[in-house]
């Protein structure tokens, strides 16, 4: 018999997670009266999001009721995406956050008449500072909450209910979170929410090895041999950033698993494929390739070239056949405490 329910949930779940790629996403089931946590608290990845043993497995914890949550995970650190709660949206909300290059790469509508944007602002990890601060200005900036903005604050999950006894309908039954919109893809003025912070937090008294300008300010600017933007880009990556960065992205590909040794060469065309797939701009993935290849420029005799040409077989691969980058699965025991949404 077809469970409809259950192929809404699954299409719900594969939308948003799509709109907001990262490599595990952790998933938490709170109780709208008790406020504990329900065992067994993981991290998933998108692919295992996407199977229906899971799925089924979130909608029985569903039943029971506890609400769903998911955070893009990235362990101490903020994965880049910012958290706005828009209890009390009204329907010029959205379209301002566009028209002032904060679009949200999903939206969900957690109840009748109250909201929640996840804003893209960065491709790579953020501080805690930084991504608390940033959640700060949004939600000063769209009447959001401004108790909902710390750096790891949790979000529902599209395709389940809202169990939370305030938002129960007049029928007694529980809202459905319902996704509005999902597109992949960069707030256009991210790059700017990232340097106020960083301004704030500067003058606010934050030691300044915390403070750099974030890479993808140079998001506009061409990357080529001239460029004043990929000597600021080196300056304010450090090595150990971009190869942890680069280490990520062999994991994800595994890449050590098809070549032993690894071929660097396509290694970093993969590697620069997907984070270019995933709109990250090129003037940074030269930078994370600079900085983060193993050994680089090794033989090269024209590093500045080879990354070129790199970055360009990357780009007309991409327009060719893009391509869903594949996960790996991890689990986890314990992960620290998270911020709840309430709406």
């Amino acid at each position: 018999m077809l469970d409809r329910g259950f192929f809404l949930t699954l299409q719900a779940i594969r939308r948003q997670v799509a709109a907001m790629p990262n490599e595990f996403y952790l998933i938490r089931f709170i109780h709208p009266v008790t406020r504990t946590s329900a065992p067994g608290e993981r991290l998933w990845t998108a692919d295992q999001l996407s199977q229906g043993g899971i799925v089924r497995f979130l909608r029985s914890r569903n039943r029971e009721g506890f609400d769903v949550y998911i955070y893009p995970y990235a362990e101490r650190r903020n994965a880049g995406y910012i958290l706005v709660d828009l209890d009390h949206a009204d329907s010029h909300i959205i379209p301002t956050m566009h028209a002032n290059g904060h679009e949200p790469c999903a939206v969900l509508q957690t109840s009748p008449g109250h909201l929640q944007a996840w804003v893209h602002v960065s491709p790579t990890p953020l501080d805690p500072e930084v991504a608390t601060e940033i959640g700060k200005q949004l939600a000063r900036s769209y009447r959001g909450d401004l108790a909902s903005t710390d750096w790891r604050h949790l979000g529902r999950l599209a395709g389940f209910t809202n169990q939370k006894p305030a938002r129960r309908q007049a029928s007694g039954y529980a809202p459905w979170v319902k996704l509005l919109h999902a597109q992949l893809g960069l707030a256009t003025h991210g790059a700017s929410l990232l340097q106020a912070a960083e301004r704030r937090l500067s003058q606010h008294g934050l030691p300044n090895d915390r403070i750099r300008v974030p890479p993808t300010a140079c998001a506009s600017e061409p990357s080529d041999g001239s460029s004043a933007c990929r000597q600021a880009l080196a300056s304010s990556l450090t090595p150990a950033e971009a190869s942890q960065i680069y280490q990520r992205w062999m994991l994800r590909l595994r890449i050590p698993q098809r070549f032993s040794p690894p071929d660097w060469s396509i290694a970093d065309k993969w590697i620069a494929k997907d984070l270019l797939w995933r709109r990250t701009p090129a003037a940074q993935v030269e930078a994370i390739l600079r900085l983060g290849s193993p050994g680089f420029p090794r033989r090269h005799s024209d590093p500045d070239d080879y990354l070129r040409r790199t970055l360009a077989r990357a780009s007309m691969e991409l327009q060719r056949s893009p391509f869903p980058a594949p996960d790996t699965p991890r689990r986890v025991d314990s992960l620290p405490a998270s911020g709840v949404h309430h709406g």
